[in-house]
């Protein structure tokens, strides 16, 4: 008896259109990331390898790169970052720290509306709140000087004296993104049980010994995000600086952002600035591998 050969599965086609089906949903925003993301990354590099001279693009190779250790603005545009970075940074973040406390608090009656009054600076435009902090600082009409005249203050050179224009612009930030944070903290702050609190209060724990240890180490997540992003954020600074003061005076409140600005649109260097780009985006990487290392959960 001869038997017969086994049956030859046929494939299926229809099934492995099905399976193609996802990847084609999700083609039109590969597309467009690929057109507006990564084509320009990739446009930039090449452009930081080249110089422009006479009108024409010449390969020019890592000069660009070396340029930037010895570019003295470059090195002004670094240290005020890094002042804006070390002192408001930290202000903002213990201000924020503060409200979400105090907004957490059963003390405290209509907290939604508290809430909502302190977040409401960050859906204001930059542009938009930079304008308004230029017109309240100005020194000839500006509003706070003519309240400070009230009380017999002599008007403050705000944006046009060095050490103002830096103090005017670490509050305008404090006061766009201090609630922003806050909101960040205090939701994080709900997680934390009350039986911790109940426990510190047990064992003798006054309000500080309980925020101390209670309330800080609850919030550590929480302050690693906005450490990060605030960093981020600052080494990005451009708005403000480029509307309420343009850099100045003296290069004064000169960033990283309005350094590359000037060099991309006003010195139409397209392959330094993107040089510039890119060593900012290492230093962005760098500085947040350090923070998460120091500030991130121990294991």
């Amino acid at each position: 008896m001869t038997l017969a050969p086994p049956a030859v599965a046929r494939p299926r086609p229809r099934r492995r259109r099905g399976r193609a089906t996802p990847y084609l949903f999700v083609l039109p925003a590969l597309l467009l990331f690929a057109a507006f993301k990564l084509y320009p990354i990739g446009w930039s590099f090449l452009l930081s390898l080249h110089r422009t001279v006479g009108g024409a693009d010449t390969f020019v190779g890592a000069d660009n790169y070396t340029r930037l250790v010895a570019d003295p603005m470059l090195w002004t545009a670094l240290r005020n970052t890094a002042v804006i970075l070390l002192v408001q940074v930290p202000l903002m973040l213990a201000l924020a720290t503060g409200l979400a406390v105090a907004l957490n608090s059963t003390l405290l009656h209509g907290r939604s509306v508290f809430r909502l009054g302190f977040f409401l600076p960050m859906v204001t435009g930059l542009v938009a709140y930079g304008i308004v902090f230029s017109v309240l600082l100005n020194k000839d009409y500006g509003l706070v000087n003519w309240l400070l005249g009230l009380v017999g203050v002599d008007p403050v050179p705000w944006l046009t004296d060095p050490l103002w224009a830096r103090i005017s612009l670490g509050l305008a930030l404090t006061w766009h993104y201090t609630g922003y944070n806050a909101v960040i903290l205090l939701a994080r702050l709900q997680t934390v049980p009350r039986e911790l609190y109940d426990a510190a209060a047990v064992d003798g724990a006054g309000p500080l010994g309980a925020f101390r240890h209670v309330t800080l180490p609850g919030l550590r997540p929480a302050l690693l995000l906005t450490t990060v992003l605030s960093t981020i954020g600052t080494l990005q600074l451009f708005d403000e600086p480029y509307v309420l003061t343009g850099g100045g005076p003296d290069n004064a409140t000169l960033t990283i952002g309005v350094y590359l600005y000037r060099n991309a649109f006003t010195y139409f260097d397209f392959g330094y600035a993107s040089a510039l780009a890119y060593a900012l985006t290492a230093i962005i990487g760098l500085l947040g591998l350090v923070q998460f290392r120091l500030l991130g959960e121990k294991q």
